[in-house]
Formats: C-alpha cells, structure tokens, sequence
C-alpha cells in the first residue's frame, strides 16, 4: 500500500482529524476566491486538486477550511474526497489574520535580513521550530512573535504562523518567515515550484571518496518506525540532492549538499543512504557515530547539519535575493578538530 495513499480507515482518520482542528481564523468579509473546474476529475479529490490549483497552501489547511466551511463547491459544503466536476465552482473564504495561540516570548534571534515583507534569520541549534507536543514554549514561533509584535502570516494555521519552511530541532542556518499571507503564499510556490536554492553543509561519518555525487531516491515514511524516514522506491516520493566534498579527513568528510527537492529529512536520510550519515545524526546513525567516536575519539555534540544558502525571489520586488548563514561555534570547532586528526 502507497504511503501517499493511505486506505479507507486511514482516510477517514485524516478527515476527522482535520474536522478536529479549526479553520485558522474567522473568516474575511472579503468576497471569496472563485476557481472554475473546466474538466471533471473522477480519479482526483478536491483537497489535491486545490492544492494544484493553490500551491501556497498546504493539504492540511485546505482540510481544515473544507471542514469548517470556509470552501465550498457551488455554495455547497463538501468532504475533501469530493472529485471535481466541469462546470463546478469552487469558492475558498480565506480566514482573517487573527493572534496566534502560541505566546510569544523574548528570546533573542539572529536576524539575517528584515524587511515588511518577510525576515530571514540563522537558526540556532536546539531551537524547536514550532510548538507540538513536549515542545509548547520556547520555541521559534514564540520568538517570532515577540519580535514582530504578532504579524505574521496565518496560512500555516494558529500553531505556525509565518513559517513557510522548518528544519529539525539539532539543524541550524537560514531559515525564511512570511508577515502576511501573501508573501506566504508566494514563497510558498516558490518552494513548491523548487524555485528555491537551499545549500547545506554537514559533516558526515567516514572519508568519502567520489568528489561529487547526484543521489536520487525516493524518500518515504518508514513503515514501523512512524518519527522516521526511509528510502522507499515504491511507496516513497521523488527526491534529488547532489553534493560536493569540500575537506576530507581520516574518519570523517566536510561534505555540501544541494536539495532539488524538499522531503522531510532529506540530506540526512540520503547521506544515510549513500553510507555516510550526518555525524551526530543519531536517528539514521546510531552504528556510524559510535564507529567515529571510537576511531577518532570525536562525540558530536549534535548533528551536524547546517543550512548554509537560502536564495528565493522577493514576493513584493521581483529581486533575487541570496543569504548565507555563517557556520556555528560547535560546527566550525568540529573542523579544527578532524584537521588536528587528519
């Protein structure tokens, strides 16, 4: 069974939990937006067939307004398994901005660029992206909205606002927020579209030998191990990162790595793949990181993934903008360590 198919017990847990949540915001008194259906598709459900339509948006929001009616089929509400038909007009109400639940909270951030469109900081190691469960303070959506005084895009619903993107907790560097939902929405598509250059370094376990490599492999949930990743030909999505070795040691490889897709947990799972996973990855390194340890005597105090480049197009100027984050204290101090080592 596909992973991106899930069967009918599995659909219907998706539709009520999205029923569960709210619609991110009471709903504008602005006209809604109007999209003509100019062909039936008996084969698609509308909540893909707007994501298409609406690439700023993701499934589990459209879920959630379908739920609470903020999207409707001919002044009708529907279920997201409803297939378009020629001739039907689909009317999506988007929600008021509105405070986010989350509070916000006085934690410094280290802020690339700032402007009323969008900001771009380096994210610091440890930082938790967004609140879920374990994790409902100091996160950085708390920061966020201490430092914007609350205005931020709502698309990503109460729980994220102005995130357009996330890395893990232990991965550090560029990372964009959107102010309003346009700007979301835009960067967004830019993303979807893979218009949108994200450069990673990482130190990784073993010594590489290939100077370059293309890895393309389909990433897909694990299938027992649901916090996880795997390379999944069949059931998992397509997925392409390329990479390049900058310095090789005795035990170990400074390696940058180029994604040409966005899959969660992407560089990590395909150094796993290719053999070299990410040092201090314990998740997809367990074996490699303790065969490190004991060959060179390093322990990495975390992963040690860093997002080095960010380039996107402005949504409010047309320019082309390019960030880079500068490598942290614990990864730069890694490097001195395995030149030392050699």
């Amino acid at each position: 069974m596909s992973l991106n198919a899930p069967g009918a017990a599995g659909r219907r847990r998706q539709h009520e939990q999205a029923r569960a949540q709210p619609a991110p915001g009471p709903l504008t008194t602005k006209p809604p937006e109007q999209i003509r259906v100019d062909q039936s598709l008996p084969e698609e459900r509308l909540d893909v067939f707007l994501r298409r339509r609406l690439p700023g948006v993701s499934r589990a929001a459209l879920q959630r307004l379908l739920a609470g009616g903020a999207i409707r089929v001919d002044g009708r509400i529907v279920k997201p398994t409803h297939h378009p038909r020629a001739g039907e007009t689909v009317s999506v109400r988007w929600p008021e901005n509105r405070p986010a639940e989350a509070q916000s909270e006085d934690i410094p951030l280290d802020i690339l660029y700032e402007d009323d469109a969008l900001l771009v900081l380096n994210k610091a190691a440890g930082m938790v992206v967004h609140p879920a469960a374990g994790h409902r303070e100091h996160t950085l959506v708390n920061a966020l909205l201490h430092h914007c005084g609350g205005r931020l895009s709502g698309v990503g619903g109460v729980a994220r606002p102005g995130l357009v993107h996330r890395l893990d907790k232990d991965t550090t560097g560029c990372l964009v927020a959107a102010k309003n939902d346009f700007v979301h929405q835009h960067l967004s598509a830019q993303f979807a579209g893979r218009e949108v250059e994200k450069v990673y370094q990482a130190i990784v376990c073993g010594r590489m030998t290939r100077e370059t490599g293309l890895i393309e492999a389909a990433i897909g949930r694990h299938p027992t191990q649901r916090k996880r990743m795997t390379v999944a030909a069949a059931s998992g999505r397509e997925a392409s990162s390329s990479y390049r070795v900058l310095e090789r040691w005795r035990d170990a490889t400074w390696v940058e790595v180029r994604l040409h897709t966005g899959r969660t947990h992407q560089v990590r799972v395909h150094l796993w793949h290719l053999g070299f996973p990410v040092a201090g990855d314990l998740v997809y390194g367990r074996r490699a990181n303790a065969r490190l340890k004991e060959a060179s005597g390093y322990c990495a105090p975390r992963q040690l993934l860093h997002a080095r480049r960010l380039g996107l197009v402005h949504p409010g100027t047309g320019k082309r903008l390019v960030f880079e984050a500068p490598l942290p204290a614990d990864f730069a101090a890694a490097v001195e360590a395995f030149r030392r080592g050699k």
